[in-house]
């Protein structure tokens, strides 16, 4: 059974650490080595304001013993969290399912300096529904479709869509026109890990990523594509557009990373996540969604 979700957190998502093995006394002094960003003072004033939690939802003390493998509890935060001026809209609402239209610049989940400008932490507040989890992500800089499982009796129905590749997923993206190639295309890759940690490449070695690529509106120096992706590595569209002699607009990693700056919202990444269709697993429904953004 999950812990009791206090009132104050009703509209945040714990993150969640096993303490390791170790000979620290306290829990406090096994998190200050663990996590050696975060100063013994700021852990010490989450606690003092109940923001780490054991496994059964109690807040621990300073003094709380450590144990190895203890599950903790904690909230991030992050002082002067910078606003993201764009709202996004919910499609879709009901008891299992919700759809959520985001904006450029907005992140799916907290993560870095994001922790309340996220999707998922407006969506909670907005609907008041701490059990939302997003059932796939897109990048931060991509704007469109995200899908929420609002339920956890039937999130893992929803989740299978995605294990099992049961849902079309189409992107739209305006990028450098390719009159040399023949269309349709499937590009198929190895994608790993690149330098810096945050960027993708791809190496020699069997396929683990495959895109189908088709223009839908040609003319100019940038066409318009539709972008299907089989697989979904990270970042796999900007990499393979980047591959294919196409990077796309607004696209500060690939081919070449930019040099680091705040967001510019006058030119965005020009990829959207257009539009999901699926066979409902609660009802065997067909349903298809479509964004309100257009590039």
């Amino acid at each position: 059974m999950s812990p009791p979700i206090p009132p104050f957190t009703r509209d945040t998502h714990a993150s969640t650490v096993h303490l390791p093995p170790g000979e620290w006394p306290t829990v406090l002094d096994g998190l200050c080595a663990k996590f050696a960003a975060v100063s013994r003072d700021q852990w010490l004033e989450r606690i003092a304001r109940g923001r780490v939690l054991d496994g059964q939802g109690a807040a621990i003390t300073p003094d709380t013993p450590y144990r190895n493998g203890l599950r903790i509890h904690y909230y991030r935060e992050v002082a002067d969290e910078t606003p993201i001026p764009f709202a996004e809209t919910v499609l879709h609402a009901d008891e299992h399912l919700v759809v959520a239209d985001k904006p450029h610049f907005l992140p799916v989940t907290p993560a870095g300096g994001f922790v309340e400008q996220t999707l998922l932490r407006r969506l909670i507040r907005r609907l008041d529904n701490p059990d939302l989890v997003p059932l796939h992500r897109i990048d931060r800089l991509t704007a469109g479709l995200v899908l929420f499982s609002a339920s956890r009796h039937s999130r893992a129905a929803y989740q299978a869509l995605f294990r099992e590749r049961r849902i079309d997923k189409r992107y739209e993206a305006l990028a450098p026109a390719l009159p040399g190639l023949s269309f349709p295309l499937w590009r198929r890759s190895r994608m790993l890990a690149g330098e810096p940690f945050f960027r993708m490449q791809e190496a020699d070695g069997e396929p683990n990523s495959e895109t189908r690529v088709e223009p839908i509106e040609c003319g100019g120096e940038h066409w318009r594509y539709a972008l299907h992706p089989i697989t979904g590595r990270k970042h796999q569209l900007r990499v393979h557009m980047a591959a294919l002699g196409a990077p796309i607009m607004g696209d500060t990693l690939y081919p070449l990373l930019a040099e680091e700056s705040a967001d510019d919202y006058r030119h965005p990444l020009k990829l959207l996540a257009h539009s999901l269709a699926f066979v409902d697993p609660l009802c065997g429904k067909s349903r298809r969604f479509e964004s309100l953004f257009a590039l």
